[in-house]
């Protein structure tokens, strides 16, 4: 039996925590020794993120491998594989069709049965549930941050000065907003309202032309 491994990692502060590319590879080797399969391949993805599988070409390489040899595809876990259900499910059903197989190793999941299947569906959707959990408290967090008035990057925004951690109105500027906003209303297009401002002396933060994705943003802001 024959198996392709791949690893991969995103940043370099993951090489130190116990799993590295040699770590993960080093993982493989010993799962198919003991498995009795034969490693033909590891292909590594380094420096790169797992938020799109597109963007990986050693992924791409090793399930064309796996998919031609109808190899076992060989994982340390499933965040190394994929970041979305999506991109999981897509992964699965490709190998299926192709008559090949999926493991990884952390979750101990064999999808040569339909337990094993069936148990990577399941992890699949909730390792993505609990991506969406951190997003939503991240998004309330900041929410609550800009309540307060509090910095939450290091751009200040339009209509704001800042005074220690905490944003301030700049008149002049939200005097701008006021007539970004009533254009808006008036019916005049995003491009319109730039020509428009400049035509009033309303100058940007940091006074460059006004483009139609700032005043976007800035009517997204105020609304």
């Amino acid at each position: 039996m024959k198996a392709i491994g791949y690893i991969r990692v995103s940043t370099e502060s993951q090489a130190v925590d116990g799993i590295s590319l040699e770590a993960q590879k080093a993982k493989i080797i010993a799962w198919t020794e003991a498995n009795d399969y034969q490693l033909q391949q590891v292909f590594s993805d380094a420096g790169i993120s797992g938020c799109k599988m597109r963007n990986r070409p050693a992924l791409q390489d090793a399930l064309d491998a796996a998919c031609d040899q109808k190899a076992v595809l060989v994982v340390y876990s499933l965040s190394r594989l994929a970041r979305s259900t999506k991109d999981a499910l897509m992964i699965s059903e490709r190998l299926e069709k192709a008559g090949a197989d999926m493991a990884s190793l952390s979750e101990r999941i064999d999808t040569t049965s339909a337990a094993g299947k069936m148990v990577f569906r399941m992890l699949a959707v909730l390792a993505e549930f609990e991506r969406d959990l951190v997003s939503e408290r991240t998004t309330a967090a900041l929410q609550h941050l800009r309540q307060q008035g509090r910095r939450i990057s290091r751009f200040i925004p339009f209509g704001y000065d800042l005074e220690g951690n905490y944003l301030i109105e700049n008149p002049a500027e939200q005097r701008g907003i006021e007539i970004i906003n009533q254009l808006r209303q008036e019916g005049y297009s995003l491009r319109s309202i730039g020509k428009e401002l400049e035509k009033r002396e309303v100058s940007t933060k940091k006074g460059k032309p006004w483009s139609a994705k700032v005043i976007n943003t800035i009517l997204k802001r105020s609304a």
